[in-house]
């Protein structure tokens, strides 16, 4: 064999590589477990928020070391496998966008007393008002200017052609209100932009409607500090000139006197009345920080002997200021001292470096003395004037990042940096320096680097804030909780259980019908599945339900192409082949109909990664990973085992079929065209059956499409989840959602039903069933406060009306994605098979297929057994397209090659032979994957039964429309060609 040893050297380098990130998992969970046991109290009750405190309290500390190489937990978190909201939980965050900065901005920074008075009340009972900010702050307005119009405080330059003087207060409230409306919608997306870029999967993103508030949900995400960073940050960036010491040395010498003599002050005083501990206790900490020090001596002076403050016996460099990030607190209370900012130049603030050095096992950070004269943030250049930023390496391949100027910074960077050479100029982001670099020379045009102590994901972080544009306005946090996973625990166990169950009952098929072929193909799914969750982990993306659905997608690839690949050998061997040269045959015949589904199916996968939001994005990237995981296992790696294993040649023991098998499904002469009317009209009844169903009964659309209301409830003990939601379930008709929040006493339930009512007396009557509904499930009772909790009761502590979890344009990228790739995979088949028959055909079939699984849920819908349409069904869909065309393709591949073979005389008998010698792969394909997804249906827990259901029907008719609908279209549609055709042959004659 040709290669091996370049096979064998991938194979050893990927595989290092795989348990090297999947090591980080292994740590991540044990780090966690500790966590667990650290906040589980006697009852087992589990505290998150004591729970999330020891995770931050060992958030830079060291936990694994590889090699002698340290690394703390937040590295081990950045680099593991983690699991998705849906599976594990994350963070929970509600945003609200304040319209008082809009309205301050529209009115450029008015300085009017009347109107200031007015903004500051309406922020005050807007805060218990349920109005809109608008309304509350026109009510203000009147009582606080009486008759006079807005017109005098909204008619600015700015304004011109939208605002006059003759502007009535109705039109500026209008406009008030679209302005800040837009604001919300733009904070929005450009919020989704971020969560999207952040490196998380399937981020959780809506509207809440009628308020400024967007509520998020990120997946494997418990680091509070960077997701609030991320999430409030205005992106604020500003470029400003930085003072050197000559400049403000002078005063901090001053400054240094003044508090050295303070403090010394105290200090005698504490002396002289005998008391040193009541003295100083009357005194700031400031000042009681500057007394101990003193008192300590050693550290409290300088080289010279001169008694100092902590401002100078603080500072662990020989330049700048720079301090131990503990002591960070002491300085900042120096300089917020209204006497110590009298003792400084009117035109110096001070800023900390973003990040802390490490150096001698000390975390330090520089304090920057900036050029900006008090009372004005107005930079000489502001971060509004960036067109682009993305994450490079600069010369010395350190991460960096690049930023692209419009015309007028460009401009006004030119003179920045002309008037400052030889100086430094600090990027500034919302306060924190980022860096601070010399200006080497004149910077003509408008691209620039950013250069720092940067990691490559701090990098990443800066470039997609920067990218993302300016927030128009800025964002508070109004609820934060961690959640717990929506499947709960005891589903997911359930959900992984039934897998591994599966994919045992997998390896005894495959080895009962390939014999020690059979081992093979084993040993390359394996690898397969191991490749899929290492190179998930060196990305640092997380697994989402979704991205299981993936992983049964290209397990079932993976045993179609080593099943492809045996039935070819065992032709060849039947054809009375060597075993060498059947399996050299085997290989080179069934790798172009492999190639050809792989790359139908990858096509899918990426515009589905470029288009698709949410969890169509996660189930994409599993998706494109797997199918180049499971060519590189399934043909290469299986390929070099079934080589070593037949190194005897003819005396090898290798075999790819027991006695009982060897013969089974050859030799096939069924005439499936002949019957393709009685399957059109079968498939025509059955899919409007459904739909006419679909149209009376209605689909059940879940709370990810419709929106809905959401309880947080409080019991007196741990409720399970998942038992909680098959209980609301039968109460409401399905459609209900039920998460831990915050504990696992806490319970979240959304419901959408009633959605479309928006009135009290809905809210009401849905609460009240809501109460009920819990009470029938649980036995317990509802009381009032949660306070007067007792044994067996719950309350209801909060509630609140949501919009749809996924958003409009969400689900319109997601439609647009599964069209781009429809289209996709037709011009591929065009190029591939030359005839666009075969191309419309698959995607007939493909359409057949979706509309088929859709009338499925509708009449089980019919017969008691309800199905949500959610984000999971997507999912689940997008894997019935990619298992359809896979089979598709099989097909139609061999159609080819009969073609090359035997020219182009009597097509209907090509077509059916190539049917009939297909159908031992595509049984024993459909089998091995209806084994994994009819476990899962059956033991997976109610919160994958949809999923498996939709899966089940899908593979189930994904095999049926290969054989029936797609290649019967093609005849159908070359009917000029096969007019010049013969009689069909009898079925029942031996077909060579």
């Amino acid at each position: 064999m040709k290669n091996k040893g370049i096979i064998v050297f991938l194979t050893v380098v990927v595989t290092g590589l795989c348990l090297y990130y999947l090591s980080f998992t292994l740590v991540s969970n044990s780090v966690q477990d500790k966590a667990t046991t650290y906040a589980t109290d006697e009852t087992g009750n589990i505290d998150f928020d004591k729970r999330q405190s020891y995770l931050d309290s060992v958030w830079r500390e060291p936990v694994y070391n590889f090699l002698g190489i340290p690394f703390t937990y937040q590295e081990v978190k950045n680099t593991e496998l983690g699991l998705g909201l849906d599976l594990q939980g994350g963070m929970h965050v509600t945003l609200e966008v304040s319209p008082i900065e809009i309205v301050k901005g529209l009115s450029g920074g008015s300085k009017d007393q009347e109107f200031n008075q007015a903004v500051e009340k309406a922020s005050e009972r807007a805060k218990t008002e349920n109005d809109l900010f608008v309304n509350i702050f026109y009510q203000a307005w009147q009582e606080e200017a009486g008759d006079r119009q807005l017109n005098t405080i909204f008619a600015t330059a700015a304004n011109r052609g939208r605002i006059s003087l003759e502007s009535s207060d109705t039109d500026i409230l209008n406009i008030l209100d679209d302005e800040i409306e837009n604001a919300i919608d733009r904070s929005f997306n450009i919020l989704r932009t971020r969560i999207d870029r952040f490196g998380t999967s399937q981020p959780n993103i809506q509207r809440i409607q009628n308020t400024g508030r967007i509520q998020i949900e990120l997946p494997g995400v418990d680091n509070a500090e960077r997701v609030r960073s991320l999430l409030q940050g205005v992106a604020k960036l500003q470029f400003w000139e930085v003072a050197e010491i000559d400049q403000f040395g002078d005063a901090l010498q001053q400054i240094n006197s003044f508090l050295v003599e303070e403090a010394t002050s105290q200090q005698s005083q504490a002396s002289a009345s005998g008391d040193e501990t009541d003295a100083l206790s009357d005194t700031t900490d400031l000042e009681s920080d500057l007394a101990r020090q003193l008192a300590e001596g050693g550290s409290d002076t300088d080289s010279l002997g001169n008694e100092v403050s902590p401002l100078f016996s603080l500072l662990k460099a020989n330049y700048g200021l720079v301090y131990e990030v503990r002591d960070t607190m002491t300085i900042n209370r120096v300089f917020k001292r209204e006497d110590v900012q009298a003792l400084l130049p009117r035109d110096i603030r001070f800023m900390w470096s973003v990040k802390p050095q490490v150096q001698d096992d000390m975390e330090l950070l520089e304090l920057h003395a900036i050029k900006a004269p008090r009372g004005t943030d107005q930079a000489p250049l502001e971060g509004d004037v960036i067109t682009d930023a993305r994450q490079s390496l600069d010369q010395t391949s350190r991460p960096a990042v690049s930023m692209q100027m419009n015309a007028e910074g460009a401009r006004n960077w030119r003179r920045l940096t002309a008037e400052n050479i030889g100086n430094r100029i600090a990027v500034v982001l919302d306060d924190y320096v980022y860096t601070a670099p010399t200006v080497q020379g004149e910077i003509p045009s408008g691209q620039s680097e950013i250069t720092g102590n940067f990691t490559m994901e701090e990098a990443k972080d800066l470039a997609n804030i920067l990218k993302s544009g300016t927030l128009p306005a800025p964002t508070n946090i109004v609820e934060e909780a961690i959640v717990g996973p929506t499947l709960g625990v005891e589903a997911r166990n359930q959900g992984i259980n039934s897998m591994i169950a599966g994919l045992v009952l997998v390896v005894l098929f495959m080895v009962a019908y390939y014999s020690k072929g059979g081992l093979v193909a084993i040993a390359a799914l394996l690898f397969n599945i191991f490749f899929i969750l290492g190179i998930l982990a060196q990305l640092g993306a997380a697994l989402t339900l979704p991205g299981i659905a993936g992983i049964v997608l290209t397990i079932g690839m993976s045993i179609d192409a080593n099943v492809l690949i045996f039935e070819r050998i065992k032709e060849e061997l039947r054809n009375g082949a060597g075993i060498l040269q059947a399996i050299s045959s085997g290989y080179d015949k069934a790798f172009s109909a492999i190639l050809d589904s792989n790359v139908t199916t990858f096509l899918t996968g990426a515009i589905l990664y470029a288009l698709g939001q949410g969890p169509v994005k996660g189930f994409a990237i599993v998706l494109m990973i797997g199918i180049a995981s499971s060519f590189f296992s399934a043909v290469f790696i299986t390929r070099v085992i079934v080589y070593w294993m037949s190194k005897k040649g003819e005396k090898s023991s290798l075999s790819f079929a027991t006695p009982f098998t060897r013969n089974l499904l050859s030799n096939l002469n069924i005439d499936f065209l002949g019957k393709r009317k009685v399957a059109y009209l079968i498939s025509t009844s059955i899919i409007i059956i459904g739909m006419i169903l679909a149209l009376t009964s209605g689909l059940k659309f879940g709370v990810d499409f419709t929106g809905g209301r959401y309880y947080i409830v409080e019991f007196n003990e741990p409720v399970p989840a998942s038992e909680l939601k098959v209980g609301l379930d039968n109460e409401f008709g399905g459609s209900v959602e039920v998460k831990t929040y915050g504990a696992n006493n806490i319970l979240k339930v959304t419901t959408s039903y009633l959605v479309n009512e928006d009135n009290e007396e809905a809210n009401r009557e849905v609460e009240s069933r809501i109460k009920e509904g819990i009470a029938t499930v649980t036995g317990f009772n509802f009381i009032e406060d949660a306070n007067q909790m007792s044994e067996g009761a719950f309350a209801i502590t909060g509630s609140n009306k949501v919009g749809a979890t996924v958003a409009d344009d969400i689900k319109n990228s997601s439609m647009e994605a599964m069209f781009f790739s429809l289209v996709a995979i037709f011009l591929y088949i065009l190029l591939r098979f030359r005839k666009w028959q075969f191309s419309l055909a698959s995607i007939v079939a493909l359409i057949h297929d979706s509309m088929f699984v859709v009338a499925a849920f509708a009449i089980a819908s019919a017969f008691g057994a309800t199905f949500e349409i959610d984000q999971v069904f997507i999912a689940a869909m997008l894997t019935v397209i990619g298992y359809s065309i896979n089979d598709t393709v099989i097909v139609f591949d061999r159609i080819r090659e009969n073609i090359e073979n035997r020219g182009t005389g009597k097509l209907v008998k090509m077509f059916n032979d190539a049917i009939n010698q297909t159908m031992g792969r595509t049984l024993i394909t459909s089998a091995t994957t209806l084994i994994v997804v009819l476990v899962l249906l059956i033991f997976g827990g109610e919160v994958l039964r949809g999923f498996s259901f939709a899966l089940l029907i899908g593979v189930l008719v994904g095999t049926y429309s290969s054989i029936y609908i797609a290649t019967p279209v093609v005849v159908d549609l070359m009917k000029r060609e096969l007019a010049k055709e013969p009689e069909t042959p009898n079925p029942k004659k031996k077909v060579a």
